[in-house]
Formats: C-alpha cells, structure tokens, sequence
C-alpha cells in the first residue's frame, strides 16, 4: 500500500500498487484521479519537459516542486545531478524533484528566466516561489527547499 495524496482537496489515499495499475485510483473524499509513482521514479528525479511540466506541478498540489534546470555540456550541471538525486532519494514524499534540460525545452528556460545554469527552481501551488542559480551546496539547497515546505 502507497499514501497518495491528492492534488485537488489534498486528502490522503491508500493505494494499492498493484490494483493501481489495473484500475484508476480515485481520491475518497473528492473523486480526483490520483497519480501513484511508481516505484522506478520514486526517489528519483523524475524528466520534465515544455509540455510535462504544468501537468507535473498541478498533479504536486501543495508540495513544493524543485525543478533543476540542466544541460549536458554544462561542467556544474554534472557536478550539482548527484545532490539533486539525493535530494529526491530523501524527499520522502514531502517534495517533488525533477529535472530540465534547457537545451531541449527553450520555452519553459524562457518562461522563467533562465539565463544561467544550473538554476533550480523551486514551485508550490504551480507558482515559481523561489529560483537558486549556481552550484549550491545540498544544506543550502535543502534549506531553501524547506523553507517552501
């Protein structure tokens, strides 16, 4: 059984994985479909994209969303991806972490202003609350991250 919470009232749901993947979980109180990671994503970071990406931060609900802007020639990029992957082994549900490669999704890069990387954005509610540009050490980037929690 998996603890999913909704994204629309916010209601917490036991799910079991296994019927989940059968049947479309729905929330008790509300009747909102309810998205239950699986269990190769959880803990990981998941991809977002210029499409995925207001899908992903509806579905996070009140959950703060860290959004680390990326490409794969930048040398900080690489040097910041295994802070941000421990930060989404420890999220424990508390958080959402996801990765962006700006090279690939120029509108969102755009959107918001990314004119450095690594730059980590930080959503609650689908709104940018918080933008961390530069290769940061985890205790700050947690701090940050928890300070939106």
């Amino acid at each position: 059984m998996t603890v999913v919470t909704c994204p629309n009232c916010g209601a917490k749901n036991r799910v079991d994985e296994t019927r989940a993947e059968q049947l479309q979980p729905v929330c008790g109180r509300c009747g909102q479909k309810l998205v239950v990671p699986s269990p190769d994503t959880a803990g990981h970071p998941i991809t977002v994209t210029d499409d995925s990406l207001p899908g992903e931060l509806s579905r996070a609900g009140g959950k703060p969303v860290l959004v680390d802007c990326w490409a794969p020639w930048c040398g900080p990029c690489r040097m910041i991806a295994p802070v941000i992957d421990q930060l989404a082994a420890e999220s424990g549900g508390r958080y959402v972490v996801a990765k962006l490669n700006v090279d690939e999704n120029p509108l969102t890069a755009n959107r918001f202003q990314v004119d450095g990387i690594p730059a980590l954005l930080i959503f609650k509610n689908g709104q940018l609350v918080d933008k961390i540009v530069g290769l940061q050490p985890k205790q700050a980037i947690a701090a940050r991250l928890g300070a939106h929690a």
